[in-house]
Formats: structure tokens, C-alpha cells, sequence
């Protein structure tokens, strides 16, 4: 994860003023970190696929009859389904994107689901823990908007620095729009008149 003036946003009062009639230019949006839940949650699931296969392995191959050990097989097969590729597939379809503009949370394999939520337009951060996510030092980071649930980035690796990077990019972000109100207020437009004192 990088950090705020390294991801392409000046940082807070840092920006260059315009030359005269100049526009004050957005920045490029960049990614600063693309993010998923914690991989523990694949742990039971890959015990459950070792001892599927080792126990199909050995079995099917003491069997007497054909059937048997084809039924075994299959039963192996849809244990693995069941128990394995589907928390796979679940833990592969849900994933968090942090630009230097918004944040990004897609979900869902067959319908896919995308929120965003503009850094400019402020937020509360916070984050909740339960003891097992605190020895692995994950968290859940609640995005609170204020007009809506909040948003909830779950299980989230390194959930301190994923916090204080969604408070910098914030306030870069706020920062970048009243510099640019400034700037628009400052900037005289075409159908302003001049007028000299004598």
C-alpha cells in the first residue's frame, strides 16, 4: 500500500497555483491497493481437500466392485464441490479496490454487485475487531456515509494502514476541491467586466 503523495494526489496544501487562466487539472486516478478478505477463511476448506483426496485415494482402491469405488469417487468429487471450490469461489468473488478517488467493492460470481464511494465526498472510517481478527490483524473497516448502511470492507489484512490510507486520500481529496473552488473563484470567466477607476 502506498501512500497519499506517492499515489499521484499532492498532499494538502502542496499544490502549485495555476498560471493565469490556466484550468486547475484533476489528477490521473491510480490504484493504491487492491484488497481482499483475509485467506484465512480457506484454511477448513483445504483441510476438508486433503483428507478427501487421501481418503478417496486410499478407499477407492480397496474396493471389490467397480461401482463402489466409482460411487466413492463421486462422493469425493461433490465433497470437494461442496466444501472447497465453493468457499473458494466465494472468497475469489468479493474484492475491494482503493483508488485515489473512490473505492471500489465488487461482489457476487454470477450477478455481479459494484459500489463506489468518491473520497471527495467524506466519510467515517472505523474499524471492529473480534479476537480472532485481532492475532491475525485483520478487522472489518465500516465506511460511514451518513445516508446509508455503511459500507463494510470485511476481514480486510492490515486494517490499521488500510484505515489511516482511506483518511489520507479523504483529505487530499477535500483538499483538491476547495483548491479548485478557490481557484474557480479567483479566475475571473469571459463575461466579466473590468471596470478601471480614474
Amino acid at each position: 500500500m502506498t501512500n497519499v503523495g506517492g499515489a499521484g494526489l499532492p498532499a494538502p496544501g502542496g499544490m502549485p497555483a495555476p498560471a493565469a487562466g490556466q484550468q486547475l487539472a484533476a489528477p490521473a486516478e491510480h490504484v493504491v491497493a487492491r484488497v481482499r478478505r483475509h485467506g484465512r477463511m480457506l484454511f477448513w476448506p483445504s483441510i476438508l481437500l486433503i483428507a478427501v483426496c487421501g481418503a478417496a485415494g486410499y478407499y477407492a482402491g480397496q474396493m471389490d466392485e467397480e461401482w463402489q469405488s466409482i460411487a466413492i469417487l463421486a462422493g469425493a468429487a461433490l465433497l470437494v464441490l461442496l466444501g472447497f471450490v465453493l468457499p473458494l469461489l466465494a472468497w475469489l468473488s468479493r474484492r475491494y479496490t482503493i483508488t485515489t478517488r473512490r473505492v471500489i467493492v465488487r461482489h457476487g460470481f454470477f450477478v455481479q454487485v459494484r459500489q463506489e464511494l468518491m473520497h471527495s465526498r467524506g466519510y467515517d472510517v472505523s474499524v471492529r475487531r473480534s479476537w480472532l481478527q485481532s492475532a491475525f490483524r485483520t478487522g472489518d473497516i465500516l465506511i460511514n456515509t451518513g445516508l446509508e448502511q455503511p459500507i463494510v470492507l470485511r476481514d480486510v489484512p492490515s486494517a490499521d494502514l488500510v484505515q489511516r490510507t482511506l483518511h489520507d486520500l479523504m483529505e487530499a481529496n477535500q483538499s483538491l476541491i476547495a483548491a479548485r473552488r478557490q481557484h474557480d473563484q479567483a479566475t475571473p470567466g469571459d463575461h466579466t467586466i473590468a471596470w478601471g477607476q480614474r
